[in-house]
Formats: structure tokens, C-alpha cells, sequence
């Protein structure tokens, strides 16, 4: 039953952070130092499987996207010209989509090794708040408001943004916002289209992560994250809806704020785990 607690906990922290421009990896990092999963009594079994599972759950986070923009993804319309439009947006995604997907399988067991740690999470929490607070500050007037305002090079230039994002604590939403807002995208723009690239990103490093799997999934291991899935669904639902409506009259700043303050506690708290 605790397990099972957790893992909702685990839902809702990914639900939360995945769309928000704090990076969900990292929470969930977090989240495990602080509140381990205990699925598998074999400690490396165990690792090998929350390494997994933090990956695996954003399929909720997927979900929820195709389900509230499913009229814009789903690409046969009524008409001819919607339909071309709409082939149109996935072709930018797939753009997008093909420099983090080289960089992530090529450096994928780099990756996993030698960045997931707690040094890594703090420079970048910190690195990128600053970035936003700046952008924020010196943002010009948009110049693209919709997807047809969107060309195959602005959707490659923020696809190079998003590969930053496979270092733990850069947040995926966040680099592929502030890429998209360097080309003069609207913010709304910005994260609708952060979150449509999270579809081919999400799936594929997914994909990955079960290919490599080195621990045999049991009824116990699926069922958590079946729970924390669910659960990552319901709360990405509502985040999406939410941050579109607080985009509407508020800027990013607060996110910059927040990312640097938890970097803040998150040194003092690593100086002090070392004394």
C-alpha cells in the first residue's frame, strides 16, 4: 500500500512538472532521493527499475496531450487545405524531433551515467531560471502566432533547443520554449508546440528505456506504474489547461524564480549531505 501511495505521488509530481518549464526529470530525481520506490528487494533490480519507471510514466503526460489538441494532431479534416495544414504540423514535429533523436541514442548510457546527478540538476535548475528571467525581460514582440506562421528552419532551430534537454534539470519544455520564443514565437505558441513535440520525444525515449531494461517487469512493478501513468494523465490534463490560461495574462518569470531558489536549496542541502 505504501508503494502504491507513492507512486500516485510519483503521478502527480510528473503530471505537474512535465508541462510546466521546471523539468519533470529532475523532480522526479528528487523525489526519489527523498522517497524512494522499494519494488524490487534487489537493490540494482530496484535502480534499474525507478531509472525506468521515471522515464515511462510521462506516457500519461503523452496521453493527455493527444487528448486535448486530438482535433489539431489527428490529420484528416473536413477540407483539403486543413488536411495539408495539418501534414504540414506534423512534418515540423518530426523536424524537430530528429536532432534529439540522434543525440539520445547515440549518448543515451552517457547520459544515464555520468548526468543523472545531483550536481548536474542544480547547475542547470539555476543556468536555465536565468535564462527565462532574461528572455522574459528583453522579449520582443511576437512575430509568429499559429503553426502556419511556423517554417521547416524555426522548427529545426527549436528542435536544437529541445536536444539540450536530455541533461537532467534543463527541462524539455523549457529549452524548446525558449528556443521557440528566440525565433519570435508567442508564448502561447511557445508551449503549444512544446507540447506537441513532446509526443515523438517521449515515445521514443520510452521505447529506449524498455528495449534496455535489464529487470523482468512482475505484476506488482506494472501495476505501479499503471497507477502512476493514470495518474501522470489526470494531472497533465489539468497543468495543460492551466498554464494556457496563466499564459494568457502571465509571462515565465515565475518559473525562472522557482528554478533558482530550489537550485539554492538544493546547495545547501548537497553541502551539507557532504559534511
Amino acid at each position: 500500500m505504501i508503494e502504491i501511495i507513492k507512486a500516485i505521488i510519483y503521478g502527480i509530481i510528473q503530471g505537474i512538472s512535465e508541462f510546466l518549464p521546471i523539468s519533470s526529470t529532475a523532480h522526479l530525481i528528487l523525489l526519489n532521493h527523498f522517497l524512494p520506490l522499494n519494488i524490487y528487494k534487489n537493490p540494482i533490480e530496484n535502480n534499474e527499475f525507478i531509472n525506468a519507471f521515471i522515464v515511462i510514466i510521462q506516457l500519461g503526460s503523452i496521453l493527455s496531450v493527444i487528448c486535448l489538441y486530438f482535433k489539431d494532431l489527428f490529420p484528416f479534416k473536413n477540407t483539403k487545405q486543413e488536411t495539408l495544414q495539418s501534414f504540414k504540423l506534423w512534418f515540423l514535429i518530426f523536424i524537430a524531433s530528429i536532432p534529439v533523436g540522434i543525440i539520445g541514442i547515440l549518448f543515451d548510457d552517457y547520459i544515464d551515467s555520468k548526468l543523472y546527478n545531483l550536481p548536474t540538476i542544480i547547475t542547470t535548475l539555476i543556468v536555465y531560471g536565468l535564462i527565462f528571467i532574461f528572455i522574459e525581460k528583453n522579449q520582443k514582440k511576437p512575430t509568429k502566432i499559429s503553426e502556419k506562421d511556423i517554417k521547416i528552419i524555426d522548427s529545426f532551430k527549436i528542435g536544437l533547443f529541445q536536444m539540450l534537454a536530455l541533461i537532467p534539470g534543463t527541462s524539455r519544455s523549457g529549452a524548446t520554449i525558449i528556443g521557440a520564443k528566440t525565433i519570435g514565437l508567442s508564448k502561447e505558441m511557445a508551449a503549444k508546440f512544446s507540447f506537441f513535440l513532446a509526443i515523438p520525444a517521449m515515445f521514443v525515449a520510452t521505447l529506449l528505456k524498455i528495449i534496455k531494461i535489464k529487470v523482468a517487469f512482475n505484476l506488482f512493478s506494472i501495476s505501479i506504474l499503471l497507477i502512476a501513468t493514470i495518474t501522470s494523465f489526470i494531472i497533465s490534463l489539468i497543468v495543460i489547461k492551466t498554464l494556457m490560461d496563466y499564459l494568457k495574462k502571465k509571462s515565465f518569470s515565475l518559473f525562472g524564480y522557482y528554478r533558482i531558489a530550489l537550485g539554492i536549496i538544493l546547495i545547501i542541502y548537497y553541502f551539507g549531505a557532504l559534511k
